[in-house]
């Protein structure tokens, strides 16, 4: 492979006077890599795209919403969120699907320094409340599915306004969506700092309840430059390496992405939404993850991109009828939210002649990706994440904190200008996962001599299910408030098509009889479906432990059959 290229493509482009040149920092009194010619805010990245007007920007079913129309949308939005009297460093709730309402109103409070709290569409009613209460925003826009989940917990929205979309009747006191677009009115003029609050996306937590990630402008700004770094350095040592230039009177293709996770996650939004937006490009919207639906938009729409999870990419290059359609036009495939099994690197490298593999590592808490891998690269490494991008520090360490050397594993560090501020309401938490600047990401992972880092285990006792993180310790939570419960053991077990799937171990109270499907059905009612449990195992003996009264959750995976649960 071409790593020598690879290693001289990475410093041109960040040496100094190049587009992607390093500076360092001082943030929240730690150093901090950053690139010195990012823009000052993501107000600054909307604006930019004014000019490509007349281009699609949004398309969801038979709806097409057109730059020129969006920053109408964008600036109207805007104006009635003064008008109601939100102010920067408020906060603006959203709880939908992925409609286009979603990215219009997510622009429009990046450009009043306003943060968005981006709600889990599939919350339940105790799960918005909690969030409502959490993040105390004075706006939630919601869909008719998201207000129907109001009703069963009267009071939850607080002194928060309700804008209703795509709703049949408006409900009480709500506002209707057309009054808030025709507004009018031009961009109002806002002056917004690199580390005001973007946005608020949650992440489970491990003591039972979401923790609300504060993302800044720096941090995403950040981040979508990575992502353009990481186009740009593949596709330079690619040139170096094979002597092929591309023809310079040819323009490369507008990107068309098709979305396939929700907006509400840095998967969709930061990486998918933002690289999209930047370059001009159009983004498709799914309403729910359908492989043959994905293929007839790939085809109408002639998507270059098609992302999402593991599971999404396995099944749209498996699917009965792939070979019916035109996906031609597909240059990547991948994405993140979970590490792409090595067969499925080589398998989408071949299923598809014009498509090459691509991956990144992430997560939350550094507003997008650590790492980023495709081409070439990829199918030589199918095991890595990729290298770290130019703003990050790395460190792998041992349980003592100290640094290990490369090829041991252990906990992975990073530093740089992607991660987050910290958890709102919650300076234990951040303290906890953050120190002097350095985020303990909670993977295992280790360095091999190119710097390529593969993850080999999770630290965190965590399931990480089609890219939805599940703590166990919320499921075991949820679990436990059933009155006929003694004990219960939450993980995760293997599965083909997801990753892993949500199990757990439970002995009941004498003589109180409880069905599995009841316990799922306690759950569904507490926590979000896809946390519910799909293995269960009622034992008869108490759950082993260890000398520390530790369940020994690695014993009860590798002793109970899948076969036996219920």
């Amino acid at each position: 492979m071409h790593y020598a290229e690879l290693n001289q493509a990475w410093a041109e482009l960040t040496q100094p006077g190049a587009p992607f040149e390093i500076a360092v920092a001082q943030v929240r009194g730690a150093p901090i890599r950053t690139f010195k010619s990012a823009p000052p805010n993501v107000r600054a990245l909307w604006l930019s795209t004014a000019a490509f007007a007349a281009r699609d920007y949004l398309v969801y079913s038979d709806e097409r919403v057109t730059y020129a129309e969006a920053h109408r949308q964008v600036a109207s939005i805007a104006n009635w969120l003064i008008s109601r009297g939100v102010r920067p460093g408020d906060r603006v709730a959203v709880a939908m699907r992925n409609y286009p309402e979603w990215m219009l109103i997510y622009w429009a409070c990046a450009c009043t320094g306003v943060a968005v709290v981006g709600m889990n569409a599939w919350w339940t009613a105790p799960e918005m409340a909690y969030g409502l209460t959490d993040s105390e925003p004075k706006v939630l826009f919601a869909d008719a599915e998201r207000i129907a989940r109001l009703d069963e917990k009267p009071g939850m929205l607080g002194e928060a306004l309700l804008v209703a979309t795509r709703v049949d009747i408006l409900p009480a006191g709500a506002v209707a969506w057309s009054e808030v677009v025709a507004h009018g009115g031009a961009l109002p003029d806002v002056a917004i700092e690199p580390d005001d609050d973007l946005c608020i996306f949650y992440t489970s937590g491990t003591t039972g309840f979401p923790k609300g990630a504060q993302l800044t402008h720096r941090s995403c700004v950040s981040n979508l430059m990575n992502m353009m770094f990481a186009g740009q350095v593949s596709a330079l040592a690619t040139q170096r390496a094979t002597g092929v230039v591309p023809d310079p009177t040819v323009a490369p293709p507008i990107p068309v992405t098709l979305v396939t996770t929700p907006l509400f996650h840095v998967t969709a939004n930061n990486c998918g939404a933002y690289a999209t937006t930047a370059a001009g490009g159009k983004m498709v919207l799914m309403y729910r993850w359908d492989a043959g639906e994905a293929l007839k938009l790939i085809e109408r729409e002639r998507c270059t991109s098609a992302g999402g999870v593991p599971v999404m990419a396995r099944e749209l290059i498996t699917h009965p009828d792939f070979d019916t359609y035109d996906t031609s036009s597909l240059l990547s495939v991948g994405g993140g939210g979970a590490q792409l099994q090595p067969d499925l690197v080589a398998k989408i490298d071949s299923a598809i002649a014009t498509a090459r593999p691509n991956t990144g590592y992430g997560m939350t808490e550094t507003s997008g990706i650590i790492t980023s891998i495709s081409g070439d690269f990829f199918v030589d490494k199918p095991a890595s994440c990729g290298r770290a991008m130019p703003t990050f520090e790395t460190l792998v360490v041992g349980d003592d904190g100290q640094p290990l050397s490369p090829g041991q594993p252990g906990e992975l560090w990073v530093r740089g200008s992607s991660v987050i501020k910290g958890y709102i309401n919650r300076v234990e938490a951040t303290a906890e996962s953050i120190t002097d600047g350095w985020l303990h990401t909670g993977d295992v992972a280790y360095l091999d001599d190119e710097d390529f880092i593969y993850l080999v285990d999770r630290k965190k006792d965590m399931v990480l299910r089609g890219g939805e993180n599940i703590y166990c310790a919320e499921v075991e939570s949820t679990i436990h408030q059933h009155p006929a419960v003694a004990e219960c053991c939450v993980f995760g077990v293997p599965d083909d098509r997801l990753g892993e799937e949500v199990a757990a171990a439970i002995v009941l109270r004498a003589d109180q009889p409880l069905s599995p499907d009841a316990i799922r059905a306690h759950c569904i009612a507490l926590i979000a479906r896809h946390k519910a449990p799909r293995y269960i195992w009622l034992l008869d003996t108490p759950i082993p432990r260890n000398a520390n009264g530790k369940f020994l959750k690695r014993e009860l995976r590798e002793t109970l059959a899948l076969a036996d649960a219920r």
